[in-house]
């Protein structure tokens, strides 16, 4: 298996992104795009090898304001902000969202010129769904298909959250690291999947990665507010002419079935996966799920 290691693209817009790998150039191209605060880790080396063996050629990256990418520490955003925004308030004063999902998907479509790649197979989780969502919506040309797991449209009445799941999202990660891995670790009980129990080591080891590769509180803050400000997609998914896969978990408390449920009635011969006991995570236990409707559903624009 063929691996690149960690590399760096400079896009024209200044960001730099880290990014990594697998497989062969000469096969079709999926771009992994993770969530919100997830550094491209969250995308295990596993899974990446075990689609990469499928015949694609894997890209993971980190989103700007993760991991050893672009962090925009200059763009201060405070939790009255988010906290606005989530209550669909407008945002006051001088400070206003940095960037929003049509950044990131600009960011994803200059990682693939830097890679000079024409088109990809994409595959977001959660925000990452929105951005690939995006991508499609307005860079259709780039997109050979879509796989959008556990996310939403964008409209505020489908793939909300459970109340139970704000405390955990918006409590302080403390000063150091230990105090991260905590928190994360208690988030990672509310929001996971009660079906496919993650090993708490592995948990604790993914935690302390995320932490050492460079994770900013305030880079979660931006992308919160990112999500929180976005547009309703729903017309626009409508004129989505991709194969398109959706994926939600049943028991997802983060972005509620209806979010999933919206997207793929949006767009027009979408596949539709919910899984039960699958909450706002990506178990091992459904990799190969997950990686079978993502190789059918390229399949699929290979038949077009």
């Amino acid at each position: 298996m063929t691996r690149s290691g960690e590399l760096f693209a400079s896009l024209p817009s200044g960001i730099d992104l880290c990014h990594e790998t697998f497989g062969s150039a000469d096969d079709p191209a999926v771009l992994l795009v993770m969530g919100l605060g997830g550094p491209m880790g969250w995308w295990t080396t596993d899974f990446c090898e075990q689609l990469a063996q499928r015949g694609f050629f894997v890209i993971r990256y980190d989103n700007r304001d993760t991991g050893r990418s672009t962090k925009l520490r200059q763009h201060r955003v405070g939790r009255t902000e988010v906290i606005r925004a989530f209550l669909g308030l407008p945002i006051i004063g001088a400070v206003k969202a940095p960037y929003g999902l049509g950044d990131l998907a600009g960011d994803a479509i200059a990682l693939l010129d830097h890679l000079e790649i024409e088109r990809a197979h994409l595959v977001g989780v959660s925000m990452g769904g929105m951005i690939v969502q995006t991508i499609a919506i307005e860079h259709p040309e780039r997109a050979l298909s879509m796989t959008s797991i556990m996310s939403t449209t964008g409209r505020r009445t489908v793939g909300f959250q459970n109340p139970k799941v704000i405390p955990a999202m918006l409590a302080s990660a403390g000063r150091t690291r230990d105090s991260y891995v905590e928190r994360s670790l208690r988030t990672s009980k509310v929001i996971g999947s009660p079906a496919f129990p993650s090993d708490e080591e592995a948990a604790r080891d993914r935690a302390y990665e995320t932490y050492d590769r460079g994770w900013t509180a305030s880079g979660v803050t931006r992308h919160m507010l990112a999500v929180l400000t976005q547009s309703d997609r729903t017309e626009a998914l409508s004129r989505v002419d991709l194969p398109v896969a959706v994926i939600h978990g049943l028991n997802d408390p983060l972005v509620h079935r209806s979010g999933g449920r919206a997207t793929a009635e949006a767009i027009a011969g979408a596949e539709h996966l919910e899984i039960a006991g699958m909450g706002h995570d990506l178990p091992p236990q459904l990799y190969a799920t997950y990686i079978d409707t993502i190789a059918r559903t390229a399949a699929r624009a290979v038949s077009r």
